[in-house]
């Protein structure tokens, strides 16, 4: 991928996601500027559909012409047909495994006979064997992204909803790439769930080694909303891996503008030495089922950013319940530290004392304010503690991803929004600007029930 080689010794590479109409050539390149300005080294753009696809030789054109030559990434989820187009103009593909062949999740239970679980398999190899030839033609790199969101009703079925059916749905593919002797690949596992992120990227690398595969490792936890929840969530997860040697490039997803992501990101790897330091020291720490983190930083973000990047993968590990945090130069709050700790434990899911949302950074699939709802739905909602609430743009993760929340908003089409109950839709295509004080009625209902 020209100069932006990933893996291999070379440095941790720092990503984001554009959230344009791939189809408005002006706006993705003035957005794909302040995500590069900002020191993004991969863009990446959704392309839905063929015309999508196609006009990513129009934004690459016009970025060269202007001097950018940060790689572009193409982004397919249920049209396998457009991975071939799409790897034509841009320097990378992800697909996805959890809908490339296999059609989108409906969460029904699928049996299958060894000999009729082979013969998908043969169609995802016949599927992906000439993307394959495609992509060795024109020099495309490719992701393959599995999204714990979006897993199949087959894999599912057989595996259930676990670390090794993630697992099992990546492999599958990644074992095609190698027989096809196609090396240029890169690996993600995502979640929204930090404790499901982690031990999957484990999991996944400990089946690499056995099977001989070394391949580069994208790393994110996927929906992790906006704000500092956001970037602690993130830093948990992301972290966790990090200063375990685990990541090869990174993207922090968060619902706000793109170019927002990379100085998080960006820190996250400056930190990785100090944090493995910490890690020790937070560990040697444990007392009465209690980790003891003292630090220092001269910015409120970069504390916690610190702060959650050193303990994640302990409370991950339930290797201690409580965190006390202190600062070395008194800058920050006892009541901030307190907050910054209970924050860090309900993204490590050990303990909620506030409400949980999972919101998605919003993409070109996004067919509604993002940001804007999301401060509504918080506006009126932060005060239900432990309640878990989706926001998602649109359907390729929403209700998979939101599976554990107990409501979801989701967009089904331009203006139209669906909710759910848990993993049921229990209203569908409602205008958007109804949406939001629907989903409100609907948990007061419930709440009075």
């Amino acid at each position: 991928m020209g100069n932006t080689t990933i893996g291999g010794g070379s440095p941790i590479r720092i990503q984001s996601m554009a959230t344009t109409d791939t189809n408005d050539t002006e706006a993705s390149v003035a957005q794909a500027k302040r995500i590069i300005d900002a020191g993004g080294e991969l863009v990446r753009f959704t392309t839905q559909g063929t015309r999508e696809a196609e006009n990513m030789k129009n934004i690459s054109d016009r970025l060269k012409q202007d001097g950018y030559t940060q790689p572009l990434v193409a982004d397919v989820h249920f049209t396998a047909h457009v991975a071939d187009i799409a790897a034509r103009y841009c320097e990378k593909v992800r697909i996805n495994p959890g809908n490339y062949v296999d059609p989108g999740r409906t969460f029904k239970h699928l049996e299958y006979t060894d000999e009729e679980y082979q013969e998908e398999l043969e169609k995802i190899n016949q599927r992906l064997v000439p993307f394959i030839n495609i992509c060795k033609e024109h020099h495309t790199a490719v992701r393959i992204g599995v999204n714990h969101g979006s897993l199949s009703d087959r894999i599912m079925s057989r595996y259930g909803d676990t670390p090794e059916g993630i697992v099992e749905s990546c492999m599958e593919f990644l074992r095609i790439f190698r027989r096809e002797h196609f090396d240029d690949v890169v690996i993600s596992i995502k979640a929204s769930n930090t404790v499901v992120m982690v031990t999957t990227v484990r999991l996944l690398v400990q089946t690499m080694d056995r099977e001989d595969m070394h391949y580069p490792l994208h790393l994110g936890v996927t929906e992790a909303g906006e704000g500092e929840d956001g970037r602690i969530k993130s830093a948990v997860g992301i972290g966790a891996l990090l200063t375990e040697g685990i990541g090869d490039t990174i993207r922090v997803s968060l619902s706000e503008e793109p170019e927002y992501e990379i100085p998080v990101a960006r820190k996250l790897v400056d930190l990785i030495p100090e944090c493995v330091a910490l890690r020790q020291q937070a560990e040697a720490s444990i007392q009465n089922d209690t980790v003891t983190l003292t630090l220092n930083a001269t910015d409120w973000e970069t504390f916690q950013l610190k702060a959650a990047m050193a303990v994640g993968a302990l409370f991950i590990d339930r290797k201690a319940s409580k965190l006390v945090i202190s600062s070395t130069d008194s800058l920050f709050t006892p009541d901030s530290l307190t907050s910054l700790a209970d924050t860090i434990l309900q993204a490590a899911r050990v303990k909620f004392t506030k409400t949980e949302y999972i919101s998605c950074p919003g993409c070109g699939r996004t067919l509604y304010n993002l940001q804007e709802t999301i401060a509504r739905i918080k506006a009126a909602t932060s005060h239900l503690v432990g309640l878990k609430i989706g926001i998602m743009g649109c359907i390729v993760n929403g209700p998979g991803e939101m599976a554990d929340a107990d409501y979801g908003y989701v967009g089904a089409g331009r203006g139209k929004i669906s909710l759910y109950r848990s993993k049921e839709c229990v209203e569908k295509n409602i205008p958007e600007d109804e949406a939001v004080d629907r989903l409100l009625a609907l948990i007061e209902q419930d709440r009075k029930a």
